[in-house]
């Protein structure tokens, strides 16, 4: 039988797919972020964390096999994994109860324990036909740090202290994934100046311009509905709003880079109209750094 032509979506196809999972995905976040009882919103945030971190996890390693990177894939999911899993456990027991022991402790102490398990596993990985053990120990370390530990960070956005944090989470998010929306949008419309054909053909200077200014305008609309739940004046929301905006581009480029290594157009297939998990968290992962550090070192 003759093989018959995969159809490509159109780009309208692509937009009302793009929204269904992103109205889907907004809506387990609401439950997670302003559930009733502070204890089911904390385990449904939780699970969300973790759920993610698990597929984002996978994604990475997958890309790093693809390249040829030989990742110690198991171990690195392991690790990532108890490190999101031990972060959002004690960030949630603070919440609710007066506790010592801090989630840097937790996150060193679990960092401390899994090198020597990394050295036998390098061990085990040495011999005549594969000599070359500094690249599986470099790409294991590098998805923890790139999903786990920066996964983490928005927990730790999330659970701030002695401020609304769910509501500083979600300014967060819906600021980033504008600029994600904006770039997208001026983008396909209006883009006609490659931004860095070499890793991402279809990023425009236009879509760049257009990210930023969907970011500052999310920013201030934010503000302007949801000021009071906010630590700070509508300059420094402004302010975020060019610097998520930025940073989430930056973010999108550095994914797009992986996948180019890995020759795929996306990071998996789990979300329709956006691809994977990393497809998602791209601009959030390194956005949320930026974001923390403002919070703990700008703002208070």
């Amino acid at each position: 039988m003759p093989e018959t032509e995969e159809v490509k979506p159109t780009k309208s196809q692509v937009l009302v797919r793009r929204f269904c999972s992103s109205i889907f995905l907004y809506g387990v976040l609401m439950v997670g972020l302003f559930g009733p009882d502070p204890g089911l919103s904390s385990m449904a945030f939780g699970g969300i964390i973790i759920l993610l971190g698990l597929f984002a996890l996978l994604e990475f390693y997958e890309m790093a096999d693809i390249r040829g990177l030989r990742p110690f894939r198991n171990l690195g999911v392991f690790i990532g994994l108890s490190l999101i899993c031990s972060a959002s456990c004690v960030l949630g027991v603070h919440e609710m109860w007066d506790f010592d022991i801090t989630v840097e402790e937790v996150e060193i102490a679990i960092l401390l324990f899994a090198i020597p398990f990394l050295g036998i596993a390098q061990l085990r990985l040495y011999d005549e036909g594969h000599k070359d053990c500094i690249a599986p120990l470099a790409s294991t370390l590098f998805g923890i740090g790139y999903v786990a530990l920066l996964l983490n960070v928005l927990q730790k956005i999330r659970y701030f202290p002695d401020l609304e944090g769910h509501w500083l989470l979600l300014f967060f998010i819906v600021v980033s994934k504008m600029s994600d929306t904006g770039a997208y949008c001026t983008g396909q419309l209006f883009g006609k100046n490659k931004m860095i054909p070499r890793v991402s053909p279809g990023k425009t200077w236009e879509g760049f311009v257009g990210g930023i200014g969907f970011s500052v305008i999310a920013a201030w609309m934010f503000y302007h509905f949801a000021g009071k739940h906010l630590p700070m004046p509508v300059n420094h929301a402004l302010i975020l709003g060019v610097l998520l905006g930025v940073g989430a581009v930056a973010g999108d480029l550095v994914e797009s880079l992986f996948k180019r290594e890995a020759g795929l157009k996306d990071s998996g297939h789990f979300l329709p109209g956006i691809g994977g998990v990393l497809d998602l968290l791209d601009s959030l992962l390194f956005n949320a750094p930026i974001m923390y550090f403002y919070l703990k070192y700008v703002l208070l």
